[in-house]
């Protein structure tokens, strides 16, 4: 009970922090990145180790101004996503935009529905939340619920607030089901850790064994629903740019891993171009295959 009421002092103390102007957050935000730098690092080893490993080429000066970077565009990403809970359709649609999206919208026309895939990279909650205000069908977004059921259910009303429907990801099976005489676009971040039980399939990724999840993968190969990504580009402070890129049109054409592949392999240039605005604090490389225990 205490922890409840906790959450839900919490939960008040965000949305007021939400009706602030952006430019007085990002004030909150320069603030926040020296405290959770210099005063109280936040998961600063595991972004050293994880950033040392991916780019083995770079100096440790190299490693250090990425790693600060990335700090700095993890604080303005915690008061972006803060902002989402009152955020206007239209400050969202200027702050968002969108290129060939016509494409998506080519088979909603012929009453098809398709596969999106994306990383954890730039704004992806606010990136998100834009393409269910420009969609002219629906938006299903797989995710991870949180522990937290209070704090699970204020972020699924941010999240959900211009018509997306986020769909826990046990649940993906039944809703494409239910859903598959409609025109509707199956959003994935693919770029998740699977659990230990479900780490099956290994890539090399950023100079590392990587566990992957095959999830989409698995979907499309049955639906034989064309698949795009969703590469996102940080412009300046608050707002971005979302390419829509065909990744697999005719997946049922593909063999073995390929669509899995040529996913991590398009995540992987993206690093390699702008490395600071990709997640690092998690821990994606905890799983090791056997053969590396």
């Amino acid at each position: 009970m205490i922890k409840k009421s906790f959450s839900y002092i919490g939960i008040f103390f965000l949305n007021f922090l939400s009706l602030l102007p952006l430019s007085l957050l990002y004030m909150l935000a320069t603030l926040g990145y020296y405290i959770i730098y210099y005063i109280f690092p936040y998961r600063k080893h595991i972004v050293r180790e994880n950033l040392s490993n991916s780019f083995p080429e770079k100096s440790e000066e190299e490693i250090i101004r990425i790693e600060k970077q990335y700090f700095k565009y993890f604080a303005n990403l915690v008061i972006e996503v803060v902002k989402m809970a009152s955020i206007s359709r239209s400050e969202l649609k200027k702050r968002v935009k969108f290129n060939n999206l016509e494409l998506v919208e080519a088979y909603f026309s012929k009453g098809e529905s398709v596969l999106a895939c994306t990383g954890h990279y730039g704004n992806w909650e606010l990136c998100m939340l834009a393409l269910g205000a420009e969609l002219s069908k629906p938006e299903y977004v797989i995710y991870k619920p949180l522990n937290n059921k209070v704090f699970d259910d204020w972020f699924y009303k941010i999240r959900t607030r211009f018509g997306n429907q986020f769909i826990p990801m046990r649940q993906t099976l039944r809703s494409i089901a239910a859903t598959r005489n409609e025109p509707t676009m199956f959003c994935f971040a693919g770029d998740q850790t699977p659990v230990g039980s479900e780490a099956h399939y290994w890539i090399d990724f950023m100079h590392q064994p990587t566990a992957v999840l095959m999830g989409m993968e698995k979907i499309a190969l049955q639906t034989n629903r064309p698949i795009f990504y969703f590469k996102a580009k940080v412009i300046k402070k608050g707002y971005y740019e979302v390419d829509c890129i065909p990744l697999c049109l005719e997946p049922k054409a593909t063999d073995g891993h390929q669509i899995t592949d040529m996913q991590f392999a398009l995540l992987q240039d993206i690093l390699n171009e702008e490395p600071a605005y990709w997640l690092w604090s998690h821990r994606r490389w905890k799983h090791k295959p056997h053969n590396a225990e």
